[in-house]
């Protein structure tokens, strides 16, 4: 594939992600578009799924490749899938994204920010915390 096309079905796969739209991500996967490229201002279609409690299309990106612990980076966008996930409080994307292998104590900004569980607290989100929790997450001084 070259990169021309390359480009042009991540940013489609971006766009759909931020749709919502399950079917149209399926598509693209299936034709190709790179699960874990992030997009041009660096967010990856994982983290904009979690920010926006996709959980369904969260999983078809997982599945397809996506690392559950890649960290987007760029304009306002950075962080881990599960620290978006656990800051709106989006259980279900916690759910999957655990279910996949993310680190429920790995940090963002490079392993020099918040945890998960501090954003799930910051919410304050309960259920998202006691899900952390469950997970072998950690409690940290910095909340």
């Amino acid at each position: 594939m070259n990169n021309q096309r390359r480009k042009r079905l991540s940013r489609r796969l971006a766009e759909a992600v931020l749709a919502g739209d399950a079917a149209l991500v399926a598509a693209l996967l299936r034709a190709g578009a790179d699960p874990a490229r992030g997009h041009g201002r660096g967010a990856t279609p994982l983290y904009t799924a979690a920010v926006h409690g996709e959980a369904g299309i969260a999983r078809l990106l997982l599945a397809a490749g996506a690392g559950p612990d890649t960290e987007s980076a760029g304009d306002g966008t950075e962080g881990t899938p599960l620290c978006a996930a656990a800051c709106w409080g989006h259980t279900a994307v916690v759910r999957v994204l655990l279910e996949y292998g993310a680190d429920p104590d790995l940090r963002e900004d490079h392993g020099a920010g918040l945890s998960p569980l501090d954003w799930a607290h910051h919410g304050p989100h309960p259920g998202t915390v006691a899900l952390l929790v469950a997970a072998g997450a950690r409690e940290t001084t910095s909340r």
